[in-house]
C-alpha cells in the first residue's frame, strides 16, 4: 500500500481544518525536523507502508512557520515575499515598505513581518526584484580622487545609508579634471545603475546632457550647478572660508596668507578665497596677492605653496588653508623651515578630516560633517528613484573646530 503523494510547489495544503499537510522524502525526515521550527510531527498509522516508497506524511499546525520548504524529491524551495505576507498575514507591499525601511505600517505590524523574515529564512532576490520594479538597487558614484581622506569620509556616509535601504554602490574614480568622467557615465548607463550620486566636481554641459540622456535622477554632493537644476548638498564655502579668516582676526592677527584651492574651480577654490579676502575687507585689511598661493587641495601642493609664501610673502602671523591636507602640508614645511606652530604661526584649515584630529599639533579647522553630506545624498537619491518626486537641496552647518594650531595675539 503506498500513500499517494501531490505535486507539491512551495507547499501543498491538503486540509482547510487546522491542520495541513505536507509530504517529504523520507531520507529528509531528520532534516527537517531540525529545520522546521515548533514541528507538531506525528506518523499516521500507516507509516510503515510509506517508508516502502520514502514518503511520509508530516502534520504542521497552520499558524506555524516553516524554516525549510521542500519538493516533492526534497529540493529546498526559497521563501518569497508571498509566503513572508502570508505568514505575517499583511500584504506583500505591506512586508516590501518594512524591508524598504518607508513609512505607512505599526511597530507591532514590522515586528510580525520581521519575525515572518526571520523564520522563514527569507532572503529579498535583487534579479526578480529588479524584474517587478525595474530597477537594480544599485547606486553609481562618481569621484575625482578615490584616494583622499575627504572622499573616503563621504564615501562612507554613502555606502552606509545604501545598504540600510538594501541598495549597492559602484565607485567611479573620474580622475583630475575629470578625464575619465564620460567614460565612466557610460558604464554606469550600462550597469543600468538606478541614480547618481556626482561629487567634488563642476558639471560642465556635457556630463549634464549624457546624464540626461541616461534618464535617471542625480544628486550632487560638495558642488552645485548654477545653469542646471540638480539637487545638491553641500556647505556655504564662502561663508565657511569667511568665518576662518575671521576667526584668525578675532585673535589678534592682521598678517593673514591664504593657500587657496585650484584657481579656476567654482566649486570650491573660488568661493573659499571671496571669502577670505570678503573677511580681509569687512575689518579693514587691505588684500594683498603675494599674501596668496595655490595648491589643488591635497598635502603636497600645501608644501609648495607654503613654500612660496614663505620665499616671496610679506612676513605673515596666520594662514587659512582651503584644506586640511593642505594645511598639513603648509605644517610640514613650516617645520622644516623651523617655523613653531602655533607659537609662530597660527594655522586653521577646512574639513575636519580624521587625520586633522591625529596630527601633531591637532589641526584648528572649518568642520564640514562630510559622512553625513554623503548619507543625505542618497536619502535624496534614493527619493527620487521610488518616489519619482522633487528634492531640495540643502546647505548644510560648518562649524571652527577649536584645536591647537592657532594662538591668540592678544
Amino acid at each position: 500500500m503506498s500513500v499517494p503523494i501531490p505535486v507539491l510547489t512551495h507547499h501543498t495544503e491538503l486540509s482547510t481544518s487546522s491542520t495541513s499537510l505536507i509530504c517529504v522524502p523520507i531520507s529528509n525526515v531528520l532534516q527537517g525536523f531540525n529545520g522546521l521550527i515548533g514541528v507538531n510531527a506525528i506518523l499516521l498509522s500507516h507509516l510503515q507502508e510509506s517508508l516502502t516508497n520514502e514518503r511520509v506524511v508530516i502534520i504542521l499546525q497552520l499558524n506555524v512557520y516553516v524554516r525549510r520548504i521542500f519538493k516533492k524529491w526534497g529540493e529546498t524551495i526559497t521563501p518569497t515575499i508571498k509566503d513572508v505576507a502570508k505568514a505575517a498575514n499583511v500584504s506583500v507591499a505591506t512586508v516590501s515598505r518594512v524591508l524598504h525601511n518607508l513609512n505607512g505600517y505599526s511597530h507591532k505590524t514590522k515586528v510580525k513581518v520581521l519575525e515572518a523574515v526571520e523564520e522563514l529564512g527569507y532572503h529579498p532576490n535583487a534579479i526578480a526584484r529588479g524584474l517587478i520594479n525595474k530597477r537594480t538597487q544599485t547606486i553609481g558614484v562618481l569621484f575625482p580622487n578615490v584616494s583622499s581622506g575627504f572622499t573616503s569620509e563621504i564615501l562612507y556616509g554613502i555606502e552606509e545609508a545604501a545598504n540600510e535601504k538594501d541598495y549597492s554602490v559602484i565607485v567611479c574614480n573620474t580622475a583630475a579634471d575629470g578625464k575619465r568622467t564620460m567614460k565612466y557615465l557610460q558604464v554606469l548607463r550600462e550597469k543600468q545603475v538606478d541614480g547618481v550620486v556626482f561629487t567634488s566636481e563642476l558639471l560642465k554641459d556635457e556630463y549634464y546632457h549624457q546624464l540626461k540622456n541616461m534618464k535617471m535622477p542625480v544628486v550632487l554632493v560638495n558642488t552645485h550647478s548654477a545653469k542646471y537644476s540638480i539637487p545638491y548638498v553641500k556647505v556655504d564655502d564662502r561663508q565657511a572660508s569667511y568665518q576662518a579668516t575671521a576667526y584668525l582676526i578675532e585673535k589678534g592677527h592682521t598678517d593673514i596668507a591664504m593657500i587657496g584651492g585650484t584657481p579656476w574651480d567654482t566649486v570650491a577654490g573660488i568661493p573659499r578665497v571671496e571669502g577670505y579676502r570678503q573677511a580681509l575687507a569687512d575689518h579693514g585689511i587691505p588684500f594683498e596677492e603675494t599674501k596668496i598661493a595655490y595648491g589643488n587641495f591635497h598635502m603636497e601642493s600645501g608644501r609648495s605653496a607654503m613654500a612660496k609664501l614663505l620665499e616671496e610673502a610679506p612676513p605673515f602671523t596666520a594662514l587659512f588653508a582651503a584644506s586640511d591636507e593642505m594645511a598639513i602640508g603648509a605644517m610640514g614645511m613650516a617645520f622644516e623651515k623651523g617655523i613653531k606652530v602655533p607659537e609662530e604661526l597660527s594655522i586653521i584649515g577646512y574639513d575636519d578630516l580624521n587625520l586633522a584630529k591625529i596630527i601633531y599639533p591637532p589641526l584648528t579647522t572649518i568642520h564640514q560633517p562630510l559622512a553625513e553630506m554623503g548619507r543625505i545624498a542618497v536619502e535624496k537619491l534614493i527619493t527620487l528613484i521610488e518616489e519619482q518626486g522633487e528634492v531640495p537641496s540643502s546647505i548644510v552647518s560648518h562649524s571652527i573646530v577649536e584645536r591647537q594650531t592657532v594662538k591668540s595675539k592678544t
